[in-house]
């Protein structure tokens, strides 16, 4: 059923596209979404022949980016309000936000402690410092704002706290031992090919708003259209699944 699905996909691709015609597609990624977006682009690559340049950083810096007219064709977005405001103001193509992935945070440790402790770790400060992406910028990071707070820590952690411009340089403070612990995508430390790395511990979905992360198209290109309707298929959703999140 998935190989007749991916065969009408192709199908529709080239009727509208077509492979002669190759072109560049520019996508604006949310940073959590790097390794997921990257195999996507590869299979779309394939099928299709256009070419899709990836463009990653924080939710919040494209937002801005494309706000002063920065030359993207779609946005991936962390979070659900920055793609509905730039649809509001006709910056985005009307008709074309969906949810393409719903994230999940977590308590992450590089090493392989008991992920049933890394909750206490944090609770004790039995830590030098905590990363979390920078709260303004990253979906990621308001969500570990949210977290905090709701467990009455936010105000007594702010000292040892490490802000990364994104997720991506959040989970890197980590890796690198400039933190010990960092509140971070889940998608950021699994991947298909090798499972999770280090520990972790799961954040309560209670303690946060949901990550429900929103695609839009920003120039109404034929090619355009064609990527979005590739993530929308049931061969992207599985790589997406296959990459640590869940869909609506």
């Amino acid at each position: 059923m998935l190989r007749l699905l991916r065969l009408i996909l192709i199908m529709w691709l080239l009727c509208f596209s077509g492979i002669a015609n190759a072109a560049e597609i520019r996508v604006a990624v949310a940073a959590n979404f790097r390794f997921a977006s990257e195999a996507l682009a590869k299979q779309f690559e394939q099928a299709t022949g256009h070419d899709v340049t990836l463009i990653f950083g924080s939710t919040g810096k494209h937002f801005a980016q494309i706000q002063h007219g920065a030359p993207f064709d779609v946005y991936l977005a962390a979070d659900e309000l920055r793609p509905r405001m730039l649809e509001e103001d006709g910056i985005a193509v009307g008709g074309t936000r969906f949810i393409y992935a719903i994230g999940k945070l977590v308590l992450w440790s590089p090493h392989d402690d008991v992920a049933a402790t890394l909750e206490s770790r944090l609770g004790r400060g039995d830590f030098r410092f905590l990363s979390i992406a920078n709260p303004t910028f990253a979906p990621y990071g308001r969500a570990a704002r949210q977290y905090l707070q709701s467990v009455k820590l936010w105000a007594t952690i702010q000292p040892r706290l490490v802000r990364g411009e994104n997720v991506n340089q959040a989970y890197q403070y980590v890796f690198s031992h400039n933190a010990d612990l960092g509140l971070i995508a889940y998608a950021r430390i699994k991947l298909p090919s090798s499972g999770t790395v280090g520990s972790y511990w799961e954040i309560p979905s209670t303690d946060y708003d949901p990550i429900r992360q929103q695609g839009i198209l920003l120039k109404d290109t034929p090619p355009a259209r064609a990527f979005i309707a590739y993530l929308r298929g049931e061969e992207a959703r599985a790589i997406i699944e296959s990459y640590g999140y869940t869909l609506p």
